[in-house]
């Protein structure tokens, strides 16, 4: 059969990318002072940094179900028999709910996968599905895969400036007054289903440095029977100079010199609830 791998831009894959990998990227919307735009399509992370500096409202929002049943439905038409759609995990939005919803109409030809992740862990997820797919597994078959690994992946990131999440309800005014006096900076992790705190430390370094151990320990006690040649590591991040993502890159790859690691920019729909420079570090595991 012909499979179809259907993402989001929450995955970090872009549509040009997408092109590129054979992957269809369906673009979500971002709200700028109350006007939607399409990630990719008619806004990219460049003209979300400017909008940040303009102090502008931000917030996210799910794609319609009309968008996604005519993605669905122009795969359908182009000849592919079925489709795996991996949207961002269901801990963090109803869009995978929803889908799931949508895909009972589909009569089998559309499988879901409540992968659990987001960003570059989703990312990996997508790549592994497509070449599962070119391998010649039904969409039922990676949906099943994608499902029982979803937590075989790790996420710590810390932000520059505490005022987003402010906005976004994740911090008090007060913390977030007191963090930016005492130069104390949260870091972040998502295991799979939400984001939960897991340290506070002053000033970016010292987060960075508390980041990376973070992932060791992960490597070393969740991950220890798995191969380094299945494991891929992430730097990730908002940043805006190539001097500080050349940095971010080098001090991970120098803390993980037999993994494969690489840098990938937030998404729009990521930034806009962390910030400018923010810095974030992953790890997936990877079977195919």
């Amino acid at each position: 059969m012909k499979i179809a791998v259907l993402t989001d831009t929450n995955s970090g894959i872009t549509v040009e990318e997408g092109i590129k990998y054979g992957i269809s990227v369906l673009s979500m919307p971002v709200l700028i002072d109350e006007r939607c735009y399409l990630e990719g399509v008619d806004i990219e992370i460049e003209q979300l940094y400017e909008a940040m500096k303009k102090e502008c409202r931000m917030s996210t929002s799910q794609p319609s179900p009309g968008s996604v049943m005519e993605m669905w439905n122009s795969l359908l038409r182009a000849g592919y028999d079925q489709i795996v759609h991996i949207p961002m995990t269901s801990g963090l939005s109803g869009s995978c709910h929803n889908a799931k919803l949508l895909a009972e109409n589909f009569q089998g030809k559309v499988y879901v996968a409540d992968n659990h992740r987001i960003s570059v862990t989703q990312r990996e997820s997508v790549l592994e599905a497509k070449r599962m797919a070119d391998a010649g597994y039904s969409a039922e078959e990676i949906r099943d895969y994608l499902e029982a690994s979803a937590f075989q992946s790790s996420i710590y990131l810390t932000v520059s400036s505490l005022d987003y999440l402010k906005r976004g309800g994740r911090l008090s005014s007060t913390s977030a007054m007191l963090g930016t006096v005492l130069n104390v900076k949260p870091i972040l992790s998502i295991q799979g289903e939400k984001i939960d705190a897991f340290s506070k430390c002053r000033g970016m370094k010292t987060c960075e440095k508390k980041m990376i151990e973070a992932l060791k320990n992960d490597i070393a006690e969740r991950f220890s029977d798995i191969s380094a040649g299945n494991l891929r590591v992430a730097a990730a991040g908002t940043l805006q100079d190539p001097e500080d993502v050349a940095s971010w890159l080098h001090a991970v790859r120098d803390a993980f010199p037999d993994i494969p690691v690489y840098y990938s920019p937030l998404p729009c729909s990521i930034a806009c609830h962390v910030g400018p420079d923010c810095r974030g570090i992953a790890v997936s595991v990877v079977k195919y």
